[in-house]
């Protein structure tokens, strides 16, 4: 099958359609068409949904610049003279524009190079039943389709702050598309995609203010591992405003040289109010999923009460061939998650029994050092312990890690959670130096359901954060 032709109504009957192309959706399609089945991708907007075109890929990218920056301010530590440092932001911002560009020109590519799969460019959504098929209506183009896959993600959550809509707001989507650095980015929310943007905005010149309401940021976190990030961006110029919520937004009526923003501020304890200025105003509070336009009524596909699509572990929503796979399905926001919902759905159409019930939650937060996280929090095995489980922990600083001392990057800490009774792991919570690889060590075992002591007994390789779990492991005691 071809793409259908621009400007001409069109009608396909296929065995899949797929709407949205998110990090599930494309290979997808190839798997499903290599079977010989017909497909049909709609998708309204950029191939590859967020991650490639607005998420992690420009984000990861620019990161790297920021780093490299980072490292630059820092080469008098290593014995390195440099002269003045200077960030090209626009260069930094053209690098990551192009390895977006670089990696949807890939991605198209390999879908039109996929015999039996049809890109629609337009926006599919649900429009009833004909006889024993879906009908997916475009704006041009109408599939009957065997089978529906929604693939669909989110988008950002924009709060209802007073003035927030007369002013040219940013988001992690819009923020990618700057061409001057902010003087003074203020962001709203300190959770993981704020905390982020705040560090690599910080390091490429930015004055960074994050402004959170809750008592911390990172909250989701333990509060020792959420105060050491806090310790980490205070350290590097960010500042961070917790317990603080914002009244109204407005543009500001002083005379500086930046166009600003000026926000009213209330502190949540005291009540104390206060007005901050700044010359962008990203907004990091959320996100929503992106269902509404499907036509999901039109077949009777229930939704929770934030509009996502509850699923089974076979990720089958509540009308039978029509599955969700990625952050729709509220299963998992990531891109990891999203793909491996793909690899469920295919072997369980081989007639496998692969449930995403049993996927152990998983993810990382890429500040510099990043956050690698599987499991169980402390906070969250204390809660259980009222039911009488019983759990081991065991802590090791990072500037106690010879690599980490070796490469001057000492900040952060590993935790590692053992059920007392299984001796199996659960949860692990590393912050620090290669953390986003070396806790992918702990959800292996996990994985495999292989207890504690195989990995204590394991050989490690010299000098790595890695070979440290022998030690760390041999520190465990019971969970108080």
């Amino acid at each position: 099958m071809r793409p259908a032709v621009e400007g001409s109504p069109a009608v396909l009957r296929v065995d899949a359609a797929i709407i949205g192309t998110g990090q599930a959706a494309p290979s997808l399609a190839v798997a499903l068409a290599a079977r010989g089945e017909r497909v049909a991708l709609f998708e309204g907007g950029e191939v590859g949904g967020s991650c490639v075109n607005v998420g992690c890929t420009p984000t990861k990218t620019l990161r790297k610049s920021a780093r490299v920056a980072h490292l630059a301010r820092r080469a008098g530590e290593f014995g390195v003279e440099v002269g003045e440092v200077r960030v090209n932001f626009a260069a930094a911002m053209q690098r990551a524009a192009g390895v977006v560009e670089a990696s949807r020109t890939g991605l198209l590519s390999w879908i039109s190079a996929s015999a039996g799969v049809t890109l629609i460019r337009e926006w599919g959504a649900l429009s009833g039943r004909q006889e024993d098929r879906f009908v997916v209506q475009g704006a041009r183009t109408t599939v009957l389709a065997s089978r529906i896959y929604l693939n669909t993600g989110t988008r950002p959550s924009v709060p209802a702050v007073p003035g927030l809509d007369n002013i040219p707001f940013l988001t992690n989507e819009s923020v990618m598309a700057l061409g001057e650095r902010p003087e003074h980015l203020l962001i709203l929310g300190g959770s993981y995609i704020g905390l982020e943007l705040g560090q690599i905005f910080r390091r490429l010149g930015s004055a960074v203010t994050v402004i959170e309401a809750g008592p911390a940021v990172a909250r989701r976190e333990d509060p020792d591992v959420s105060a050491r990030i806090a310790a980490l961006l205070a350290g590097e110029g960010v500042t961070l405003l917790t317990e603080t919520t914002v009244e109204q937004v407005a543009q500001a009526t002083s005379s500086s040289p930046a166009p600003a923003l000026e926000l009213q501020l209330r502190h949540v304890a005291t009540g104390e109010r206060r007005q901050l200025q700044g010359s962008h105003l990203l907004v990091a509070t959320g996100r929503l999923p992106n269902t509404e336009r499907l036509g999901l009524a039109s077949v009777g596909v229930s939704l929770d009460e934030r509009g996502f699509i509850p699923v089974n572990g076979r990720l089958e929503t509540s009308v039978p061939r029509i599955w969700a796979l990625g952050d729709v399905n509220r299963r998992g926001a990531f891109t990891h998650t999203s793909y491996q919902d793909h690899e469920i759905v295919l072997a369980n159409l081989s007639g496998g029994s692969r449930t995403a019930d049993s996927r152990v939650n998983t993810y990382a937060m890429f500040t510099d050092p990043p956050l690698g996280r599987v499991g169980l929090t402390e906070r969250e095995a204390r809660a259980l312990m009222a039911r009488g489980r019983r759990f081991l922990v065991a802590t090791h600083e990072m500037k106690h890690v010879s690599r980490a001392k070796e490469e001057s990057e000492t900040i952060g800490v590993i935790s590692v959670l053992v059920d007392a009774d299984s001796e199996q792991f659960v949860g692990a919570s590393l912050l620090g130096i290669g953390a986003d690889e070396v806790v992918q060590v702990i959800s292996a075992m996990m994985a495999a359901k292989a207890p504690y002591r195989v990995l204590k007994e394991a050989l490690p390789i010299h000098p790595t954060v890695a070979e440290f779990f022998p030690t760390i492991l041999g520190k465990l005691r019971p969970l108080a």
